[in-house]
């Protein structure tokens, strides 16, 4: 057994990869990830802005930040998913699918609870249903992520990432600026300010329904299919029993591997130079003299549409080149592509160059991010353990990216070499370069 993927299979030139984003199993991949998006601004910023204005304390406000959790901890109950079916549910559409549908149908409740509650009456009960949509949202996600996984060759899980990404983003959009377009749209109705946040609430409930429709349009994948003969030699076993073995299945199945500490390690650190840079984005701007405005039209917006045409190049690009060397192509973009803000230092306060250099930085950023997670989507092999496995690596990447990053501030302000440009522009900023 290897530490790395098989890699031997051929690829198509890179021009005739991008067809593959058509192909039915890509475009069920797509319509997932938009079921992804849409929940995670409903019990996060889209909440937090109809709490502020229902006249909530920003202490309670800020508190909510702690509904967000089941999202870092959902490796928990990865196990839980790999290792036992929902009842009826599994045994009509399948491990994944059945799974699949229950935490849609269990993000709509939520999601109707949350609606019809009072953020001014009752925060409590407000962060109750919204703990509730955060931790059936973790749990779709869990299994989104499997079935991506199990339903994909190798050669197309890169792609399947930039579709993945690209409308969960989309989804995002719809939960944040979509639904207070229609609270402000119910309230030009006539309805008052809280029957305008119930009924867009409700409006986005029902768009779930996108995500049910495209699981029962999509079939199980077979990888799946075989692992449901294991699930039915277990079926009398003690739920608990069988939860405990996936989980150290999925950890001893892992540890086995040759090499498998390296592996580890690589995951650790593969994303830490583009999260380390990343963090100082926003001071870098600032101490550069730019504007709230500017950071906001070229860091998030041009900067989104950049990362959204990178992960479909990571993901043509991972099409036409093996996997090991996608992973090198994209760590290599990734480094270079810091040495831009040196440039952007030097030219100091100027829209169009912070609009190449923010092109740059999230066009190789998202080409290192898709091919990196086709890479942990490899490493998952056995349909037995997938949740568990991909819940566990991407925790493990988030451990660079949240936490070894976190001297980056330090390390900035050690290294601060103000530019000529930069001192006119703001005479007593920093320069917080990326470095």
């Amino acid at each position: 057994m290897t530490a790395t993927p098989d890699t031997a299979t051929a690829r198509p030139r890179f021009a005739d990869s991008l067809a593959v984003y058509l192909k039915p199993r890509l475009l069920i991949v797509l319509f997932l990830g938009f079921s992804a998006g849409l929940p995670l601004a409903l019990s996060g910023s889209t909440l937090l802005f109809w709490m502020r204005e229902a006249g909530v304390d920003l202490g309670t406000i800020g508190l909510f930040a702690l509904v967000g959790t089941p999202y870092t901890i959902k490796f928990l109950w990865a196990p839980v998913v790999d290792a036992l079916d929902v009842p009826v549910l599994s045994s009509l559409l399948g491990r994944r699918r059945g799974w699949l549908i229950f935490s849609q149908l269990l993000l709509i409740a939520a999601i109707v609870l949350l609606a019809f509650s009072n953020p001014a009456a009752s925060p409590w009960f407000v962060a109750f249903a919204a703990l509730l949509v955060a931790t059936a949202s973790a749990t779709q996600d869990i299994v989104i992520d499997a079935f991506r996984i199990e339903s994909l060759p190798e050669s197309e899980q890169a792609a399947g990432i930039a579709s993945y990404v690209a409308a969960y983003r989309i989804g995002t959009l719809a939960s944040t600026a979509g639904a207070m377009f229609l609270v402000s749209g119910f309230e030009g109705l006539g309805l008052g300010k809280g029957a305008a946040w119930s009924a867009g609430y409700l409006a986005m409930a029902a768009l779930v329904v996108i995500g049910i429709a495209t699981v029962l349009v999509a079939t199980e994948p077979e990888k799946s299919a075989t692992a449901a003969t294991e699930h039915a030699a277990h079926a009398q076993e003690n739920p608990l029993q069988r939860v405990l073995v996936a989980a150290y299945g999925a950890f001893a199945e892992f540890l086995t591997r040759d090499m498998a500490i390296v592996v580890l390690a690589f995951v650790v650190l593969y994303k830490l130079c583009d999260a380390f840079a990343g963090a100082m984005t926003a001071p870098f701007v600032v101490d550069l003299g730019f504007s709230r405005n500017d950071y906001a039209a070229i860091v998030k917006v041009v900067g989104l549409a950049a990362t959204l045409i990178g992960g479909f190049a990571g993901g043509a690009l991972a099409l036409s080149y093996p996997l090991v060397t996608s992973l090198w192509i994209g760590a290599f973009l990734q480094m270079a592509s810091n040495l831009i803000f040196t440039w952007q230092a030097f030219v100091g306060l100027n829209l169009w160059a912070l609009s190449v250099t923010i092109i740059v930085e999230n066009f190789t950023g998202a080409i290192g991010t898709v091919i990196f997670v086709a890479y942990l989507s490899a490493l998952c092999r056995n349909p037995l353990h997938t949740a568990t496995q991909y819940a566990l690596l991407t925790a493990l990447a988030a451990v660079g990216r949240t936490y070894l990053s976190a001297g980056a501030g330090y390390v900035a302000g050690g290294l601060h070499v103000p530019t000529a440009r930069a001192a006119q522009a703001q005479a007593q900023g920093g320069f917080c370069g990326h470095d």
